[in-house]
């Protein structure tokens, strides 16, 4: 495996690129057939392709167990393709949350995990990647089916960028130490670094395995245990990916897995008095309760990824030709169900016009269809609340009086699908220009100058990333240094690497997830300070 993988290998586009180049390559077991356009709803109007992958865990895994939920209750997770039902999963409650964070509390507190050398913890996050890497084609196809996002993408880029978390992570569980530090009189003064202890995680439905990754990673390096609930839309993945762990000799209880829906088994897991950090990704509104709920329980730590608003920002001087497919694909990637999504494109006026027809015959071009279709560059929604949330908004965008350059509606009579959707002469106040939208809709807007751009695009409650295309280093040091956002990509996008942190400003989250910043995350600062009798030196 290359040192370096990254979603931009789907997404990102340089200067020296062709502006044009196939996101996919072809023929694997999984997929086959031809391409749509999405002019045509001929793609999402045949037969769903039938994954060759099964179904085989759909329990909580508590203590190293698959079980059911105490209340013996099941929820259907859906194929967004379809609407159709899947397979019934286990619905975790506060009585499982709490069996949960019990054999985390006693893997942690009379457990091998956190007592092994860290060595020992390496050598099973090693192993536990193998085996994530040999079921590669398995878990992008779980992925594939309870996302829709393109099976390509699942098997090609998502799964070996969590085979890289978690040897990334594997690799810094023996290079976490404290500091001897000098002291102003004769003692000894050092830091440890400890584990916090049983971590809460909290994870979301648009990359349900590389946000398993970012958050068990971290979190196991440093010999911390874990409760983690999947998103309701999408437990399938980290079932599976866990259940890979203990084949790897994960002790039982330092991962648990509970399924559920946010109002209970997430709300009993941040309110949990044993649950000594949380680590939460999801919408800001839901962020802010879990942070609540953390405060008036036990006042334990909180880290949260939360959403965005992103400014794609096109200078006077772009190629306008890759500036239109780097846009492209940072705002439509994933179905542009992505937080960081590039979801406000500023593009100087000089080339407004230009861009903007350009944007739109890109847009028209989109392969949209069934996710397990070769080449496929979009597949559905993930459900029916969020496919109804984005056309509310596209008819917003249309009464706000922004232009419908192209798309609007809906895709196929089955399914949640979503024809990609441009529009132009969209102002700072428009409700697609102001809020997330978590959809396939661009939007663009026109700018004079630096000065004019750099306010606008801090404008907003958020501050999760940017995007900056120009040829000219001055203009990209001063775009970079004035932005308010966590991530700044110059000339490219979504460089997300296992070693680059990822977080926000402003409400956009606290902390940094991903790299040597994520461990801080999961670690406790203990000063230990001893006298020294008669030393030779200070």
């Amino acid at each position: 495996m290359a040192s370096s993988i990254r979603i931009s290998r789907l997404i990102s586009r340089s200067f020296s690129s062709a502006s044009s180049i196939s996101l996919f390559s072809r023929g694997n077991g999984y997929v086959g057939g031809l391409l749509s356009k999405y002019s045509t709803a001929a793609a999402v109007e045949e037969q769903p392709i039938k994954p060759t992958v099964q179904v085989d865990h759909t329990q909580l895994l508590i203590d190293g167990k698959f079980v059911d939920a105490a209340s013996g209750k099941t929820f259907p997770t859906l194929d967004p393709r379809t609407g159709e039902v899947i397979a019934h999963v286990a619905e975790g409650h506060a009585e499982d949350v709490d069996r949960a964070v019990a054999a985390a509390r006693q893997a942690f507190d009379h457990g091998p995990w956190p007592k092994m050398t860290a060595y020992e913890r390496q050598r099973i996050l090693l192993r536990a990647a193998d085996l994530i890497e040999k079921h590669n084609d398995e878990l992008a196809a779980l992925e594939t089916w309870d996302n829709g996002k393109p099976f390509e993408q699942s098997a090609k880029t998502e799964v070996p960028m969590l085979v890289r978390l978690i040897r990334y992570y594997a690799g810094w569980a023996d290079k976490i130490h404290g500091l001897t530090i000098p002291a102003d009189g004769p003692h000894h003064v050092q830091t440890l670094h400890e584990p916090i202890g049983v971590a809460g995680q909290i994870i979301p439905w648009n990359f349900p395995l590389l946000m398993f990754g970012w958050k068990v990673g971290p979190a196991l390096a440093c010999g911390n245990t874990v409760v983690l609930k999947t998103a309701e839309q999408t437990p399938l993945s980290a079932l599976y990916a866990a259940k890979l762990f203990h084949e790897a000799g994960l002790p039982p209880g330092v991962l648990n897995i509970v399924s559920g829906f946010g109002a209970t088994a997430g709300a009993a897991l941040a309110s949990h008095m044993d649950v000594d950090k949380l680590a939460f990704t999801g919408s800001t509104d839901t962020g802010k309760a879990v942070l609540q709920l953390a405060a008036k329980s036990n006042l334990k730590p909180v880290t949260l990824e939360l959403g965005g608003k992103s400014p794609f920002i096109v200078c006077e001087d772009a190629d306008v030709d890759q500036a239109v497919e780097l846009a492209h694909s940072a705002l439509f990637f994933n179905q542009g169900q992505c937080c960081c999504a590039g979801s406000r494109t500023f593009v100087h006026e000089s080339v407004y016009d230009e861009f903007v027809e350009k944007a739109k015959a890109r847009a028209l071009k989109r392969a949209v269809g069934d996710p397990f279709k070769s080449g496929t560059e979009q597949g559905p929604q993930i459900d029916s609340k969020q496919f109804e949330k984005i056309l509310k908004y596209i008819k917003s965008g249309v009464e706000n009086g922004a232009t419908l350059e192209t798309g609007g509606e809906r895709l196929g009579s089955k399914g949640f699908y979503i024809q990609p959707t441009v529009f132009s002469n969209v102002q700072d106040d428009h409700l697609i220009a102001k809020e997330e939208i978590f959809g396939p809709v661009q939007s663009i807007l026109k700018f004079k100058d630096l000065g004019e751009v750099i306010q606008r695009a801090n404008n907003t409650e958020y501050g999760l990333a940017a995007g900056i295309f120009t040829k000219n280093i001055d203009t990209a040091n001063t775009l970079t240094r004035a932005l308010k956002v966590g991530s700044v990509w110059v000339n490219c996008f979504d460089i997300l690497d296992a070693a680059i942190p990822f977080g926000g400003y402003k409400m956009s989250g606290h902390g940094r997830e991903k790299g040597e910043y994520s461990l801080k995350n999961y670690l406790q600062v203990k000063a230990v300070v001893i006298p020294l009798k008669n030393p030779a030196w200070l």
